[in-house]
């Protein structure tokens, strides 16, 4: 089960986030401000096995992170986390992130949810690794397609 998180997650959410992205981790304060921050979405799995966070401005939601722990992957639980992120993106044009080049497992993920590289960050992350801009274009208000006398 997908939920929302709360503060009482807000120590194994942090050590979670230190197991998958060690250097690049989000302090306890960020996390914490991810979880009650305005605009911010922050679902985990309800064993806390794996958790995502978009940030909405406008009509475009940055899926910020998707972090799955190591023996929990390949099981459906990202999947199920990004699908949630999705619902109430209605006046959403497109959701956008960053991923490492370097990580092969979530570039696979992305393009198979209909996520297309749009833009590369050189030296993004703090080895010094590029980073690739992903979109994905959501049914939003900004998208609705308008008719010509031609049409």
């Amino acid at each position: 089960m997908i939920r929302p998180a709360t503060l009482d997650d807000l120590p194994a959410l942090v050590a979670l986030e230190q197991e998958l992205f060690g250097p690049d981790a989000w302090s306890e304060t960020l996390v914490r401000q991810e979880i009650v921050g305005p605009g911010r979405r922050f679902v985990v799995a309800d064993d806390l096995s794996g958790y995502g966070v978009t940030m909405t401005a406008g009509d475009i939601v940055d899926l910020l992170r998707i972090g799955v722990r190591p023996d929990a992957r390949r099981t459906g639980i990202a999947t199920r986390l990004l699908d949630e992120l999705l619902v109430g993106t209605d006046d959403a044009s497109r959701m956008l992130l960053e991923v490492s080049v370097a990580n092969v497992e979530a570039l696979g993920f992305y393009v198979a949810r209909q996520f297309s590289v749009i833009d590369v960050r050189p030296h993004y992350y703090r080895d010094g690794s590029e980073a690739l801009v992903m979109c994905r274009w959501l049914p939003g208000a900004a998208r609705t397609e308008t008719t010509t006398a031609h049409d």
